[in-house]
Formats: structure tokens, sequence, C-alpha cells
């Protein structure tokens, strides 16, 4: 089936970050699969994640179906598109039907985006992940990719007003090294973890814009986003 949607829409985000001047520093590209099914792993720390996950697919010319909830499906505005793109939408009080659609898709040769703490973390680290990423991974017989974004929380994040006016903001996009899954769930949800973890510190650590006390930085960098614990709580009184 011919994707007559994806592309204008690739086009259509290329030019807004031409207009925007966004600073992209995209690396790791060649770790991408230039054919074949694959699971891209990312971190998440905003609501247009998906957008930039998926830019930092296009070197390897690859299209990438997200996996995102319903609720966006459902948007007058933004479900046409998730549908037309083809993305996957998870319900998640019944979330089988979306788990079949994205291993079909995988076993089809194609690229599938997935977000392993399922929601924003508010302290910009790496939460708690659970085992489906990796358990959808070996049963489609893909490699995970794991991949970071920084800076695209100065934008829009859970808990902050959207500000997308904001120019020449620089946003890092870096995919690491792919590894399959063979053996335990639970340990290769930890290995996971600690790599997409490595790639958040270096781009962290790499980023251009350091203000000390800055709300976008994590706690750990000198930053006043909330602590892990912190964060933990706050999800807890106040679930997306």
């Amino acid at each position: 089936m011919a994707d007559l949607v994806y592309p204008p829409v690739v086009l259509a985000a290329k030019t807004l970050f031409r207009v925007m001047d966004y600073r992209l520093d995209i690396q790791g590209t060649e770790h991408i699969p230039a054919t074949g099914g694959a699971l891209i792993a990312c971190n998440h720390v905003s609501y247009l994640d998906f957008i930039f996950c998926g830019y930092g697919a296009q070197p390897a010319k690859r299209l990438v179906r997200f996996m995102a909830k319903q609720e966006i499906f459902a948007n007058r505005v933004a479900g046409p598109l998730m549908r037309g793109m083809r993305h996957i939408p998870v319900d998640r009080s019944a979330g089988a039907a979306s788990y079949q659609e994205a291993l079909a898709k995988l076993r089809a040769g194609e690229v599938v985006g997935v977000f392993p703490e399922a929601t924003i973390s508010r302290s910009f680290t790496v939460k708690e992940i659970k085992s489906g990423t990796v358990r959808l991974a070996a049963e489609a017989g893909v490699p995970i990719v794991p991949m970071a974004l920084w800076g695209t929380q100065r934008l829009w994040t859970k808990g902050r007003p959207k500000d997308l006016k904001q120019r020449h903001i620089p946003i890092s996009i870096l995919a690491g090294e792919p590894f399959t899954v063979d053996g335990d769930l639970d340990e290769a949800t930890r290995d996971l973890r600690l790599r997409m973890t490595a790639l958040l510190d270096r781009v962290q650590k790499d980023y251009p814009e350091a203000p000390a006390g800055a709300w976008w930085q994590p706690a750990h960098l000198g930053g006043t986003a909330p602590t892990p614990d912190e964060a933990a709580e706050l999800d807890r009184r106040k679930p997306e």
C-alpha cells in the first residue's frame, strides 16, 4: 500500500524545522537498518517526540509507525493524520489488538516506534520500563534500536505550557547500536533501559546549553525539574 499521507507530513515537518531554525544534531542513524523490520525504542520527554524520533529515521529512508494512545486518534485534526500515516492506536485498557498490529508490521519488514516509558518523564531521566518492548521485538525476531531525544521538552512537555514559537532551539537525536533479544525478558528490559539511559546521558552532556536552575534540566545536572521520586509522586497525583 502506497504511503500518500506520510511523505507530505515529513516534508511539512522539515519545512517547519527550517523556518524555526532548530539546531538539529542527528547522530547514529547508521544504526537504523535500511531494510527489514526494526523496533525503535525512544525516551519520552515531550508531546512532540514522535515527530523528532521519526525524523531520526529519515537518513535511513525509513517511515516509522508509532504506537500511540487511542486518544490522539480520536482527535478531530490529529486522528486522520495518524490513521493516514498508519500509526498504531493503543487502548491502554485492551492492548492486545495494538500489540498484534505492531507485531504484524514488524514481521512485514516495517519500522515500529515505541516509547517504553509509556508516559512522558517529568524528571527528564529514563523511567522504569516494562517488558512489552523487548517481548514484541523477541516475538517478531527484529532488532531494537535504542534512541535518545533531548531539547524537545523545551517546546511542549507535561506540566508546562507549550511554547511552539521558540526558534533556534538545539534538539539532539541519537540512535544507538541495535541489539537482539535473546534470553530472559526481564534482563533484556534492564539492558534496554541502561542503553537508553547511556544515550540520554550522552546527549545531555553534549547539549550546547546547560543553564543552572533551568526548569528543563534534570535535577542531577543542576536543573529544577522534579527528581525521579518527585516525578513519580506527581504522576500518582496527576496521571496523564
